[in-house]
């Protein structure tokens, strides 16, 4: 029961933590070492000094999680310990890998003998205390050896953990259950967004939010998270509404596409989010344009 993590982020390290107080050794390492030095008080997690230092550390068949940024940084971690491991050890990427990566990174690293596991990890930063639901993509036998350490990050031994598939299938559920999100917290936004406009009603939106919490079919982790932030700050006056996008919901809506499969509420979503971050500015700006030029009508100018 050890086993090394490479990453110590947000949800890295508390990873870390949940393992360790669930009796596995940790061997743990991030380039920023105030990273592992916040890890240093926490019973069975010890820091290693870089990836060949943890490759040592770990005995027998390893297993190392990585919880990197998706693209380059995982690539790079891979690339490194490849040098350092052995027969049979397993490589498990936690991260939100776009799942032919995986798929590719899979049949590489078994041409060398190495297992690997993709791991669609949610939880965010409450996986600490409630768990992490696992999403899981990779060979039986891949599977077996991480097995031991999926039942103590999941919120159960025998609950919120699945061997999806063959290598690709826990990072391609996890990129559809990540393009599910958008669509239900778009919904959300826009369901809140009309509540508010009607002054006249004048709705406490947190209460509203909270009542929904208890026997309505809406109520969800979402709709709790909402219910939070509306109590915070309802009318949310420091809050730029710019929302970013990470990569799945992109490329759920290109898989949608790929296979002909409507997915419209999504890539709507998506496509909101490229609009709040100033993408569809230059579009309107021409709209704005064209119904001067037909129809003589006034134009808002710029402030900048």
């Amino acid at each position: 029961m050890e086993i090394g993590i490479v990453g110590l982020g947000r949800m890295g390290s508390n990873m870390a933590r949940r393992l360790a107080r669930g009796g596995a050794r940790v061997v743990a390492w991030d380039r920023d070492k105030s990273k592992c030095d916040e890890l240093a008080s926490e019973p069975r997690v010890e820091c290693a000094e870089g990836l060949a230092d943890m490759a040592v550390r770990l005995t027998g068949e390893r297993v190392i999680l990585m919880m990197l940024p998706a693209g380059a940084p995982t690539q790079s971690a891979i690339d490194n310990l490849v040098a350092m491991i052995s027969n049979n050890d397993t490589l498990v990427d936690g991260g939100n890998s776009y799942y032919k990566d995986s798929m590719s990174r899979a049949l590489e690293l078994s041409q060398r003998g190495l297992r690997f596991v993709d791991a669609g990890v949610s939880g965010g930063i409450h996986g600490l205390a409630n768990g992490y639901c696992l999403m899981l993509g990779g060979t039986p036998k891949a599977i077996e050896r991480f097995d031991p350490f999926a039942r103590i990050l999941a919120p159960g031994p025998e609950t919120g953990w699945l061997h999806c598939g063959p290598s690709g299938a826990g990072h391609f559920a996890k990129m559809v259950h990540n393009g599910i999100e958008y669509g239900m917290m778009q919904a959300f936004g826009e369901g809140f967004a009309l509540l508010a406009g009607r002054k006249d009603f004048d709705i406490d939106l947190a209460r509203l939010a909270e009542t929904w919490r208890h026997g309505s079919v809406v109520r969800s982790w979402l709709l709790d998270l909402t219910t939070e932030a509306l109590a915070e700050d309802e009318d949310m006056a420091s809050v730029a509404p710019v929302v970013a996008d990470s990569g799945e919901g992109r490329w759920t809506a290109i898989e949608s596409i790929e296979q002909g499969t409507p997915a419209p509420v999504i890539t709507m979503a998506l496509m909101s989010r490229f609009s709040s971050q100033g993408k569809s500015d230059f579009a309107r700006k021409l709209l704005a344009m064209m119904r001067a030029k037909f129809g003589g009508h006034a134009v808002t100018k710029s402030r900048k």
